[in-house]
């Protein structure tokens, strides 16, 4: 296990809090407009969780979900950003059976509308449904804003390295495991069907 890193992983802020107070485990991703072959890959499996707002929509949300989004002109951010977790990355799963997406609506903070918006866009590729074992930084860091950090990619390397030591997961490892379990069953062997 890692004990520093300065690669991250962006994600909406209503996520990643999601993830932080153990929630959800589960992130969907089809990948960033600027993403390689533009093509969602996971670059790092160890990651710190870096939140973003400017595509945060509250109409893609579970409803407890959705009031917790304050939506903002394109392009803003915050001056710093909290970093206040980070991540192993345990289970990616490339699926494009909607049967699939819908059965793991449980598991994670998007609504149906997302799940049919994210398959339709880019329709040959998969959903690449993540699983992730958060876990909470002993202090939070804020860090400046730096402009390379932003734009539509999902992967940035910060300009300073963060100490992960003496972070607490957001789970207990029973009740990661018994989630993992629950979510695998749904997912089974289909997941290595091609898209259509």
């Amino acid at each position: 296990m890692v004990t520093t890193t300065f690669h991250a992983l962006k994600e909406w802020a209503v996520a990643v809090t999601a993830l932080e107070a153990g929630k959800t485990i589960m992130l969907l991703r089809k990948g960033g407009i600027h993403e390689r072959n533009g093509r969602f890959q996971v670059v790092h499996d160890e990651i710190l969780l870096y939140p973003t707002y400017e595509h945060q929509q509250p109409f893609l949300l579970k409803p407890e979900y959705a009031n917790l989004v304050y939506p903002v002109t394109p392009g803003w951010h915050p001056e710093t950003i909290r970093i206040g977790s980070w991540a192993k990355i345990t289970d990616i799963f490339p699926v494009c059976d909607q049967l699939i997406v819908n059965a793991l609506l449980p598991f994670h903070i998007w609504n149906e509308h997302f799940i049919s918006d994210r398959l339709k866009w880019k329709a040959p590729q998969p959903l690449y449904i993540l699983l992730l074992r958060t876990y909470n930084l002993s202090q939070v860091r804020e860090i400046p804003y730096l402009p390379e950090y932003g734009g539509c990619k999902s992967w940035i390397h910060l300009d300073e390295t963060i100490n992960l030591q003496g972070a607490e997961p957001a789970l207990s490892d029973s009740t990661y495991r018994q989630l993992v379990a629950e979510i695998r069953n749904i997912v089974g062997d289909k997941f290595y069907a091609p898209c259509v």
